[in-house]
């Protein structure tokens, strides 16, 4: 028997809870690295993305900013890309991330922006 990791197990332990919320709602799903930061809106009922943001996008990348900011700028381009397809309830997968730092600046944007979560 193979033994978990950590990261691992908080991943499906998180996607294990957020199954239940899963009825009228699209996900967020998030991921980061050590300087970028990418999420995108998912409709897991027809296995596609709806909207996306990354830092990789060239007006995220010619602004010089620090990680924390970035963050912020990609929640508040998500929530306008996610208001443009009038998408406003979904649920916040932060996937094997713990919830501060980074991430909890980008979910606290995306609510100040009117998606509800």
């Amino acid at each position: 028997m193979k033994k978990r990791s950590n990261v691992i197990t908080r991943k499906l332990r998180n996607r294990k809870k957020l199954k239940k919320v899963n009825f009228d709602r699209f996900r967020i799903s998030v991921s980061k690295s050590l300087n970028n930061l990418s999420a995108q809106i998912i409709d897991d009922k027809q296995k596609k993305t709806l909207v996306s943001a990354s830092s990789n996008e060239k007006d995220i990348k010619l602004k010089k900013v620090k990680k924390i900011e970035k963050s912020s700028l990609i929640g508040e381009i998500l929530a306008k890309r996610a208001k443009e397809k009038n998408i406003n309830k979904v649920y916040f997968d932060r996937g094997e991330y713990k919830y501060h730092g980074r991430l909890k600046v980008f979910a606290e944007t995306l609510r100040k922006n009117g998606l509800k979560f």
